[in-house]
């Protein structure tokens, strides 16, 4: 175990099959940064597009309900106003706009000093926000006639959690700079910004000059273990099984609308969310959950949502069962009220 500052052959090969994972098989041609978490894959991300931009722009635009991190600059990408506040003054640089709003993307983009645009393909924390693939192809354009960077944030979404290997296949789009983490390495602490030459050569090529490092990002045993995932997740073929199986897991979920508390089931893949008619009762949804054995997760700016995630290898009895539980809790949660 060293330090990045020598070199190993295990990282290359974790960058190669990123590359060739996000190139649907064939390699892409785009460079790799490793990082230790999330939120450090998009500080990256962020200083790498006001190196790109040069002096003077440096504002980087994000959507209202968006969940990018909780280091000081990520908790500004973040559209939540109301996680900002107890932190108060965060960085400059950051401006909101609405989610799914061409018009407002367009507004807020004009200006000279903005550099890049993060956007999640669809909004994880914020309570499973998915947006249209006119919507991104739309953004996409916007980009590429302001001379502005496309970041996406695919560190909730990324490896097949929405039945493709990346969310942005969905929509069409191909980014200027992707952000992963999360189920990158299965748990051991690595993520990665893979970008394209166009924005990744803005870095300095020698080490002298490094202008972002971390003494452990990329080290060895991270991307052993990245290396091994990944390989599993090719294995299983795990962006098809989710693809196969969503569908049905929507069908449940949609039939929960007959409840009188509920007010929205939304999501793809393996990433949905029931949303409730108070935060009170989501929370009370997952109280008694816990203690029938299911663990759910409260979400979106208010907390009226319940974010299901199940796990990307879970087996059909098994999703069936937690499903069942869902459902009891709900009626249980309802009869109480």
């Amino acid at each position: 175990h060293v330090s990045n500052l020598y070199g190993s052959t295990v990282g290359p090969e974790v960058a190669r099959t990123l590359d060739r994972l996000i190139g649907d098989g064939e390699a892409a041609g785009g460079k790799v940064f490793f990082c230790n978490s999330g939120a450090e894959a998009n500080e990256c991300a962020f200083k790498l597009a006001r190196r790109w931009a040069g002096p003077g722009r440096y504002i980087v635009v994000s959507a209202y309900g968006s969940f990018h991190g909780r280091t000081f600059a990520t908790l500004h990408a973040t559209g939540q106003p109301e996680k900002h506040e107890v932190f108060q003054p965060l960085p400059e640089g950051f401006h909101h706009v609405a989610w799914d709003d061409i018009a407002a993307l367009e507004a807020a983009t004009s200006g000279d000093a903005v550099a890049a645009v993060l956007l999640e393909p669809v909004q994880g924390e914020g309570g499973v926000n998915p947006a249209s693939a006119e919507y991104f192809q739309a953004v996409r354009r916007i980009c590429d006639e302001r001379g502005l960077l496309l970041i996406l944030d695919e560190i909730y979404t990324g490896f097949g959690r929405t039945g493709a290997t990346f969310a942005c296949e969905h929509e069409d789009v191909v980014p200027d700079l992707l952000c992963v983490g999360k189920a990158l390495a299965g748990g051991v602490p690595i993520s990665a910004a893979i970008g394209t030459p166009r924005a990744m050569d803005a870095w300095p090529r020698s080490a002298g000059e490094a202008l972002h490092t971390s003494t452990f990002m990329g080290n060895p045993r991270a991307c052993a273990a990245a290396l091994a995932n990944l390989a599993e997740l090719e294995r299983l073929g795990v962006a098809e099984r989710v693809r196969a199986r969503g569908p049905r897991l929507g069908e449940r979920l949609r039939a929960l609308a007959r409840y009188p508390r509920v007010r929205d089931v939304r999501g793809l893949g393996y990433l949905w969310a029931v949303e409730f008619a108070a935060g009170a009762f989501a929370n009370r949804v997952v109280v008694r959950g816990l203690a029938r054995g299911l663990i759910l997760l409260q979400s979106g700016p208010t907390g009226t949502s319940i974010t299901l995630a199940p796990p990307v290898t879970i087996e059909d009895e098994q999703l069936a069962r937690a499903l069942d539980l869902f459902e009891q809790t709900i009626a249980a949660c309802e009869e109480e009220a």
